[in-house]
């Protein structure tokens, strides 16, 4: 199991490099100056060849990266003193670190919190502003994927049940047009739907976050109510999936010799379906969420954009409208370590439904 874990982080850890390497060339090769966007098109060239200079852009590509990957990694070579040297041990960039061993040319070998850089717009930490956002999208995921899952696993097993009668043949009709929407499309339709044409019935806003500034002067106030519409957007997809996954997974199960044993011996039809049928049924459901689940931390974008929710696609949209390389490379390597955690955690979750399964 542990060399299991190990080589699964390996293989997470180069799954990264080759997502930076990926977006840092593809910044590198579209058209535009960030230096110029920064100061507008009328800023004269001596200025913009100094904001230039102050964020590295006058170094080679090659070298842009190397330093970008120093950076970025938790291991990376620094000079603790020549503030010339490309790899200055920057203190207010790495206020905690832990020197492992010095080399030679006066380099020493730090360990250290990963640095993303710091945004061309505003001059924050690329870390503090996903950290800012991260836990609004996070929680938007969630709930989408909790609702996704359990509406899933409740029609899809009634859908078994029933199989072949018109509430089975209804509910597979809706998946399939839920898994043909595109997210953007669905945001639009509910957007209008629930939050203008049944806005007296439904009292929703179309766009809003989590927390909102009262206009009686009492601070930030929690509003569930604007979670509603891009959690329901964003579980329309992982729910129709779900729900045919546990519908063709149930009826396999309940096709076994041992399912038919057990009504054989007199068990009671509920207690078949929730401790035998349910729980062998689950690994290709389990799959279905963790997979879903990465993706919806990552295909926030539009419904974030659409609904105003101030996420992490929120924050990408900006980003790429302002050509903020080092906002958007953060957010993109956040993403991509998300995707990399759950699928370790998924390998973990199978030992634990499913004994046939072993982690070596």
């Amino acid at each position: 199991m542990f060399r299991r874990i190990i080589s699964r982080v390996g293989y997470g850890f180069l799954v990264l490099w080759g997502v930076v390497t990926l977006v840092f060339v593809l910044f590198n090769i579209l058209p535009g100056d960030p230096a110029r966007m920064m100061l507008g098109q009328r800023a004269d060239l001596e200025t913009v060849e100094k904001i230039r200079k102050e964020i590295g852009l006058d170094k080679p590509i090659a070298l842009q990266y190397v330093r970008y990957i120093n950076d970025l990694s938790p291991l990376s070579l620094h000079h603790p003193k020549d503030k010339n040297h490309y790899f200055y041990l920057d203190h207010d960039k790495y206020p905690s670190h832990i020197k492992i061993f010095s080399l030679k040319k006066n380099l020493v070998l730090i360990m250290k919190a990963p640095y993303l850089g710091t945004s061309y717009q505003n001059k924050r930490t690329v870390g503090s502003m996903i950290g800012d956002v991260l836990p609004a999208t996070f929680l938007l995921a969630l709930t989408s994927i909790v609702f996704a899952f359990l509406a899933g696993l409740l029609v899809g097993v009634l859908c078994a049940i029933r199989k072949d009668t018109v509430f089975d043949r209804i509910a597979l009709v809706i998946s399939t047009i839920g898994v043909s929407l595109p997210s953007f499309f669905t945001a639009i339709l509910f957007g209008w739907f629930f939050a203008f044409v049944l806005a007296d019935i439904t009292h929703l806003n179309l766009t809003g976050n989590i927390y909102e500034i009262d206009d009686l002067g009492n601070g930030r106030i929690l509003v569930l109510k604007n979670l509603i519409l891009p959690a329901l957007t964003l579980g329309i997809r992982p729910l129709s999936i779900i729900i045919q996954l546990t519908r063709n997974a149930m009826l396999d199960v309940l096709n076994q010799d041992y399912i038919r044993t057990a009504r054989a011996k007199g068990m009671h039809f509920s207690r078949i379906i929730a401790r035998h049928a349910l729980r062998n049924s689950m690994n290709p459901i389990i799959t279905a969420v963790s997979g879903w689940f990465a993706s919806l931390m990552a295909g926030v974008v539009f419904v974030e954009y659409i609904f105003g929710w101030k996420g992490l696609g929120y924050l990408i949209v900006n980003a790429l409208n302002q050509y903020d390389m080092p906002l958007v490379l953060g957010s993109v390597i956040t993403i991509a370590a998300l995707f990399v955690l759950i699928n370790i955690l998924v390998d973990l979750t199978y030992a634990l439904l499913d004994p046939r399964v072993r982690i070596k």
